[in-house]
């Protein structure tokens, strides 16, 4: 029970990686507000979480509109008492074209997700964890802020950009007690990858087994986790296991890329 008589926010529910932290630390005895811009996908999860003995409260959350952001912090507040840690889980994929073939709006767009509606959502945050005596924050970055690939530069850009930002957070809120620290997954084995995976192969004339374990294959496991893999380590920076630990970037991603 690394997580009794916490709170914690989530943003960014959806059927992975929201869900299987949500889940993950309920099972460690936080109560938790979850947040998506369709709360219909909240409210799915929080019924799971109520059946394993848990509080949760399911909110609208745009981490883009500062009242959203805020009217969160405050459902912490107001239901739990207050806020123990936040998961910035809410991105944005970025375009998917080379920068040739972009306007910045696009990059614009990516940014102000993954950079300043992030940053958005902390700082509504942080009030609430200096009432408490500090806080526990973790940024689901990406691979892709270390690992540059053709067309994702969008996508990377913002990512990159949150991770020095995350830096500069820990080295400034520490006086406060609040820890600032990144994971960074790689691709996440879900059906959506292997939906992709089996479309890539049909364009190379290759099935999406064939597919799988070439990508797999450039990893050191040989394997891609899932999102309920990866969930333990946003545990780890979430709990007291992780105490004297702030200002860190920890790859989890079967080692595709080792820095």
């Amino acid at each position: 029970m690394l997580l009794e008589g916490k709170t914690a926010i989530i943003s960014g529910i959806g059927p992975g990686m929201g869900r299987d932290i949500s889940l993950l630390f309920a099972e460690h005895g936080a109560n938790v507000v979850l947040g998506a811009r369709h709360v219909d996908k909240c409210e799915a999860v929080a019924e799971e979480v109520r059946a394993m003995g848990r509080k949760a409260e399911p909110v609208t959350l745009d981490i883009t509109d500062p009242e959203s952001c805020a009217a969160a912090v405050d459902t912490a507040v107001r239901s739990f008492g207050g806020l123990d840690v936040l998961v910035n889980n809410a991105f944005r994929d970025g375009n998917r074209k080379t920068f040739e073939d972009s306007s910045l709006d696009e990059w614009k767009g990516t940014m102000n997700v993954n950079l300043w509606g992030t940053l958005q959502m902390t700082g509504a945050a942080v009030p609430a964890m200096k009432d408490r005596g500090g806080g526990h924050i973790v940024m689901i970055n990406s691979m892709s802020a270390k690992r540059i690939e053709p067309a994702f530069g969008a996508y990377a850009a913002s990512k990159a950009a949150l991770e020095t930002a995350s830096k500069s957070l820990a080295v400034e809120l520490g006086v406060h007690g609040i820890r600032v620290n990144s994971i960074h997954p790689g691709y996440i084995w879900s059906d959506k990858v292997e939906w992709y995976l089996g479309y890539l192969g049909e364009q190379q004339g290759k099935t999406g087994a064939e597919m799988y374990e070439e990508l797999a294959g450039e990893t050191c496991l040989k394997y891609l986790p899932h999102s309920s893999e990866i969930a333990g380590s946003v545990l780890f920076f979430a709990s007291d296991l992780s105490k004297p630990v702030t200002g860190q970037s920890l790859g989890v991603n079967c080692g595709h890329y080792i820095p």
